[in-house]
């Protein structure tokens, strides 16, 4: 019964008691054990058999339960002396927090003890020092008191002594005084409730209004506006009234220098008025020594009369400018009709250098922010040859020594710039058409002149050179534009950038293409009676050493003008204003010159394409088929060659300073020469084995000479470029894979069918027919290879139409040529 308990007790503890694995974890670091019975995953049946493992070890049973049952009592008496020992710990517990509530009443009431005498202590404190904080407001206020009184009395005495010095003008003393007297007014700005206090204050405005007055007054008799000016040195009551005028209304300081001003300058409105002789831009020099004259004297009688912080002397001269910007804009309106280019860029050189003047005398202190007024440019950028400052660029003219040397830039911190010279602005249309006209003359006679000395020649130092009409040009253009900057960075500006676009195109057209010499043959294409003289052994017309020293020639003009024009755009666009810069675009004219580059180099090559044309024209009519052995190269591939020795030379020669063009002129031959050989190559048939030879021969011999074309006939060997060999190797290796081609056999037409695939890679039957044809095969052999060829044919990738991109057909002007190229670059791309 005992053990039927026990086993029941055990099942309904296991049922209850069921640890979570984070308790289990926690339980095994604190109480670790190697025993089994302690494993969370403890089983029985395992155990048992642990204990147990064979039937013979049945016979210790009845220790093995003895052992267990001894260890269960064990456990039952830990857990029992456990239990017992937590008994009184909720005791224990209680009496710990009964004592902890007693101990923080006792704080709390020792902390109250504490707040009632800090408060007993500041109570008295207060009592203590209540006397003594009005003892502080009664002295703080009768200290105030007494500086107010002392402020009152200095006002009242102030004011009267100032009011006596004024009737009789002690302005020296009165400059001190009344600078004392407002700022001791100041402090009574909150009094001003009390009458006293405000009929003081209005005694000093009237004292205040009555000194303007007076002082006005003064300086009306001293110097009258209707009269001259006041004779002998400066006044001291004057000087001393400049004092004062500091102190008042700013009003006054400024009507004392206005009237003064006005009185100054009065003689130069009556002697240089309108209807004069000495007004007009001739005798503008004349302005400017008079002021000069009167700024000498003014320093020398009345320096000392005005303060130094009025700035007196340049006040005067920034009123004359004033004065002469309106009287110059107004009788240059008037006689607008006799403004002449010379007489005007005399004005404004002697006004920029009166400006320039006034820059080195005065600060510009006094001057305000107008619009008129614009930040000069900064100095030339010595690095453009052909924009640098020279001797003699200036803007004057010839006559006059002094408009011969050379003017430096503006200073970038002159601020008086434009201050007078604003006025010719409007009149710049003048100097704009004089340019217009002078630059039309300068074409012209460039024009005359190439016709009078001829184009250059061959074996001369002007041979392939740079034309000297073009430097003449920018040269020119140059001094405009350093001419037109100094005038204005505005619209003018941009007016001279539309008529330098307009010559520029001009000498394009009229010097370089108009001179360039007329091609035999058109661009357009064969004309009837080129093809009428196209037979063996004829010569086409050819250019002669002279022409094509004029066509390098102006193929290195052009370059130079291409670059030139492009540094002449950027430093248009620094002269320019910001706003402006990006109506200045030469663009156009720089299309031009290259248009000029393309014709000429084209020129070039068409005059050796053509020489080469009737040795082509020879071969395709030499009998192939009757060829009965393989010699030296045939007379036609010399009659190539002794062309291409004769013209590269000589353009390499001219083109030495443009190495990148003349590389251009050897790529474009080869992309013309070579598609036009293949071309005869098609028209050889019937070619024999022995005469497909000799063509293979023939066309290595011409691979050689045009891989070395751009250096042949050079005492110094130069590599070619790679871009050149490589055009060079893969149009001739095309030309001989064809031939190739054409020597193998046809039978069997599978094997012939899958070798021309392979080497020329070409999916055109046209073009696989031209091979037929120069093999002789009948029409009959050929339906039967072409329907081979199409079967054998791969597919195309999607998207390809599986066509070819390179077919010659039967004889092809030269207009086709540029469709032949263009075809080869798609089928490059392609393959």
């Amino acid at each position: 019964m005992v053990e039927e308990e026990e086993f029941e007790f055990a099942e309904d503890l296991e049922a209850i008691l069921h640890l979570t694995p984070e308790v289990q974890l926690a339980i095994e670091q604190v109480f670790p054990s190697q025993d089994p019975l302690d494993r969370a995953d403890f089983n029985a049946v395992e155990y048992i058999n642990t204990l147990f493992p064979t039937e013979q070890s049945l016979a210790n049973i009845d220790d093995v339960v003895n052992k267990i049952r001894l260890k269960i009592r064990r456990l039952d008496d830990n857990i029992r002396t456990v239990v017992r020992g937590q008994t009184n710990v909720g005791q224990d517990g209680q009496q710990a927090l009964e004592e902890a509530q007693i101990a923080i009443q006792q704080l709390f009431g020792k902390i109250k003890d504490i707040k009632d005498k800090a408060e007993k202590s500041e109570q008295m404190v207060k009592e203590i020092t209540r006397d003594i904080k009005q003892l502080d407001h009664a002295k703080r206020h009768l200290t105030t008191s007494i500086t107010t009184l002392n402020h009152l009395h200095m006002l009242a005495g102030g004011v009267d002594s100032l009011e006596a010095m004024t009737r009789k003008r002690q302005y020296g003393e009165v400059a001190n005084l009344l600078q004392g007297v407002v700022n001791v007014l100041e402090h009574f700005h909150k009094y001003m409730g009390i009458p006293q206090i405000r009929q003081l204050s209005e005694r000093v405005k009237a004292a205040q209004s009555e000194l303007g007055t007076q002082i006005l007054a003064d300086f009306e008799e001293a110097f009258p506006s209707q009269g001259t000016k006041r004779p002998g040195g400066p006044s001291n009551v004057l000087r001393d009234a400049c004092l004062v005028a500091n102190v008042l209304d700013p009003r006054i300081k400024q009507e004392i220098i206005k009237k003064f001003i006005r009185q100054h300058l009065s003689e130069y409105l009556v002697l240089f008025q309108e209807n004069q002789d000495v007004a007009w831009l001739d005798k503008i020099d004349r302005r400017y020594a008079w002021i000069k004259r009167q700024l000498l004297d003014y320093e020398e009688k009345y320096g000392r009369m005005f303060p130094e912080e009025w700035c007196m002397t340049e006040r005067i001269a920034v009123e004359f400018c004033h004065i002469t910007r309106v009287e110059l804009a107004k009788v240059m309106r008037t006689r607008a009709k006799e403004i002449e280019v010379k007489l005007l860029l005399f004005a404004i050189q002697r006004t920029t250098n009166f400006e320039g003047l006034l820059a080195k005398r005065f600060t510009g202190c006094t001057l305000t922010d107008t619009p008129g007024q614009k930040k000069p440019e900064s100095p030339l950028d010595p690095t453009n040859p052909f924009l640098e400052d020279e001797p003699g660029e200036d803007v004057g003219t010839d006559k006059d020594e002094d408009l011969a040397k050379p003017r430096k830039p503006k200073a970038p911190d002159n601020p008086f710039h434009g201050i007078v010279s604003k006025c010719f602005e409007p009149h710049l249309y003048v100097y704009i058409e004089s340019q217009d006209k002078n630059l039309g003359e300068l074409i012209d006679r460039f024009v005359a002149d190439f016709r009078a000395q001829g184009p250059p020649k061959a074996g001369t130092e002007e041979g392939g050179a740079v034309l000297p009409s073009c430097a003449d040009l920018f040269v020119y253009y140059k001094k405009c534009m350093v001419q037109c900057s100094q005038l204005s960075t505005g619209e003018p500006m941009i007016a001279l950038t539309t008529i330098f676009q307009k010559f520029l195109r001009e000498y394009a057209w009229k010097i370089l293409s108009g001179n360039l010499p007329k091609s035999s043959s058109n661009s357009g294409g064969l004309t009837i009676s080129s093809l009428l003289k196209e037979k063996e052994g004829s010569e086409a017309a050819k250019f002669t050493v002279d022409e094509l020293c004029l066509i390098c020639s102006i193929l290195s003009t052009a370059e130079y003008c291409l670059a030139t024009t492009q540094q002449l755009e950027e430093k248009l666009k620094e002269k320019v204003d910001k706003v402006l810069v990006e109506r200045i675009n030469l663009t156009g004219e720089m299309d031009t010159f290259s248009t000029v580059i393309s014709n000429s180099i084209q020129l070039l090559v068409q005059d050796l394409d053509a020489a080469c044309d009737p040795a082509l024209t020879a071969m395709s009519k030499m009998p192939w088929q009757s060829v009965e052995h393989v010699g030296d190269q045939s007379p036609y591939v010399t009659s190539i060659i002794m062309h291409i020795k004769q013209n590269v030379p000589i353009i390499r020669d001219n083109l030495a300073s443009t190495r990148k063009y003349f590389t251009q002129f050897c790529i474009k031959f080869t992309n013309s020469f070579i598609p036009k050989f293949i071309n005869h190559l098609f028209r050889c048939k019937p070619i024999s084995m022995v005469g497909a030879e000799q063509l293979l021969l023939d066309t290595h011999s011409l691979k050689t000479v045009l891989l070395d074309l751009p250096s042949i006939g050079s005492q110094v060997l130069r590599k070619a470029p790679a871009s050149y060999t490589k055009i060079v190797v893969k149009g001739m290796t095309r030309a001989e894979m064809i031939l190739k081609v054409v020597m193998a056999p046809h039978e069997p037409p599978v094997v012939f069918v899958d070798n021309y695939i392979k080497l020329l890679a070409d999916g055109n039957p046209e073009t696989f027919q031209k091979i037929l044809d120069m093999k002789g095969l009948k029409r009959s052999e050929q339906s039967s290879m072409l329907e081979l060829f199409r079967q054998r044919l791969p597919t195309p990738p999607s998207g390809a139409d599986g066509g070819p991109s390179l077919s010659f057909s039967a004889p092809t002007p030269e207009q086709e040529s540029s469709r032949i190229r263009k075809l080869e670059k798609l089928i490059k791309k392609r393959l």
